[in-house]
């Protein structure tokens, strides 16, 4: 366990980001709370942690009495961490975060030895950074040098960044966008959850009997959606969850019916539906989707190792991977993407290689890549005494590999993002052909546009410049159900107060 004792409470999010990810195995605990400080420091007296843990050490970061810098000049500050005085000036948030994190960033590499590929951004949107400079005309010289100088990010991921910015820059120029809003939908059943899922995610066969009614509330909330939009344009529409085709065809095909009916469809550039496990795709729910205007798919193995797929719980055969991809094909898709994980337990550089050469034969137009991040609400997280002696780990070889076996594939990166508490402080990469890029990911990672909600666990985000409002939907299926005319009106009255239509 690692504590980190603060004088106030100030950026607390970012240091424990920060020191989980040089020190991603152990608890770390960051507050100013004089009453849990001494408790824990009574922990590291007695050398052990509340679960039987080591204590690694204790970390201490005051903010000293603030000074005047002179009158037309803000205030200058005096930051302590580990007896060493940082002074930096603090006349906005942004800046005394950034000081903050760079006089961490260098403790913490002194302290360890080590360096880390995104320095010390802790922020899930990376590419915002040089994609903002780029749009103000920075040359990509200046931009490499900002992301070193600022947050120590290495040439490579620098590189990544500026490559995915451009890319999404060169998309977003072809959109309306602003006059615009994306549309998404969840749907919040599994055949089964895996070991890693932290979204909302409920067994379909336990709510079989509750699904038609949890899609009588779905399209209440839709029509509301739908009459509520007056002046913007719909773009794209994304089906997530969950794995919304665990959904029988007869209900897919009302809910497909629903949104085609009910929405205008004149402006949308994508309707994606994350077809997900293959063990929930059939020839007649793909020949639902056809019916309608949904342009593109997900089949998402994870791995092609099936001792990793048994392990983690997706409780479905690499065969039947093969096999869905091919039927979707068949039925006439011709713009599938593949999610893969890497940093899956017990698996090895040479699992991963075996797993891009087989999605390599099968040929995808897009695959994402994501570095495993285990979340508080995950088994992996909630019963971690049963995994404790899982080995889980992602090195910058095992990124390189499927980003080479990506490019040979003909894709390039076009977004990416990154999470809390991910496995080797990488990233998350979407890798697609030319043309098959996804823009609901785009839009959303780029903060650029409104997305509209409906479903269990869904958030509403409304975007306002550079004002960012959400309204979230419960994640509970039964609270949902009762309270889906409180989850209505919560947008009511949102949009009412943004003046949104």
């Amino acid at each position: 366990m690692i504590l980190v004792k603060l004088n106030k409470e100030e950026f607390g999010y970012d240091i424990h980001s920060l020191v989980k990810a040089f020190y991603p195995g152990q608890t770390v605990i960051v507050t100013a709370d004089e009453e849990k400080i001494a408790q824990k420091e009574a922990m590291i007296a007695k050398g052990q942690g509340e679960t039987g843990e080591e204590i690694s050490f204790c970390l201490v970061i005051r903010y000293l009495n603030e000074k005047s810098a002179g009158e037309n000049t803000g205030y200058g500050t005096v930051l302590e961490i580990e007896g060493q005085c940082f002074e930096f000036c603090n006349d906005d948030r942004r800046q005394a975060k950034n000081a903050l994190k760079k006089a961490l960033y260098t403790i913490l590499v002194k302290k360890t030895g080590k360096t880390l590929p995104w320095g010390n951004l802790t922020g899930i949107r990376p590419a915002k950074i040089p994609m903002a400079l780029l749009e103000r005309g920075e040359l990509e010289a200046s931009i490499r040098q900002y992301m070193a100088d600022t947050y120590f990010v290495s040439e490579q991921k620098t590189a990544l960044c500026l490559e995915i910015a451009q890319k999404e820059r060169g998309i977003l120029q072809t959109m309306d966008y602003e006059n615009g809003y994306s549309l998404y939908i969840g749907i919040p059943f599994c055949p089964t959850t895996c070991l890693y899922c932290s979204f909302p995610s409920y067994a379909a066969a336990l709510w079989q009997e509750k699904m038609p009614e949890y899609l009588d509330c779905l399209e209440k909330e839709l029509d509301f959606i739908a009459g509520s939009v007056k002046d913007k344009k719909l773009q794209t529409v994304y089906i997530g969850g969950g794995t919304p085709t665990t959904l029988p065809p007869e209900l897919l095909g009302r809910l497909l019916n629903k949104i085609d009916t009910a929405f205008d469809f004149s402006d949308v550039r994508e309707f994606t539906v994350e077809a997900g496990r293959p063990d929930s795709i059939t020839p007649e729910k793909l020949a639902v989707m056809k019916k309608y205007p949904v342009s593109r798919i997900s089949i998402n193995p994870q791995t092609m190792k099936q001792q990793t797929l048994d392990l983690i719980g997706r409780r479905h055969t690499v065969e039947q991977v093969r096999t869905s991809f091919r039927m979707a094909r068949e039925a006439g898709f011709d713009n599938i993407n593949m999610d893969l994980i890497v940093g899956l337990p017990e698996e090895t550089y040479e699992d991963v290689e075996q797993t891009m050469q087989e999605i390599a034969k099968l040929s995808p137009d897009s695959v994402t890549v994501h570095s495993l991040a285990v979340k508080r609400s995950a088994r992996l997280s909630t019963e971690k005494e049963n995994y404790r002696g899982l080995h889980m780990v992602n090195t910058q070889e095992i990124i390189g590999l499927t980003e080479e076996k990506c490019r040979r594939m003909g894709m390039a990166p076009y977004y990416l993002y990154r999470q809390k508490n991910m496995a080797g402080n990488f990233e998350n990469v979407g890798y697609a052909r030319a043309g098959k890029e996804g823009y609901y990911n785009i839009l959303v990672m780029e903060d650029r546009q409104t997305v509209l909600a409906a479903g269990a666990g869904a958030m509403t985000k409304f975007v306002n410049g550079n004002e960012r409002t959400r309204v979230e939907n419960v994640k509970d299926i039964a609270s949902y159900l009762d309270r889906i005319d409180e989850m209505i009106e919560r947008k009511a009255k949102k949009m009412e107060e943004l003046s949104w239509h």
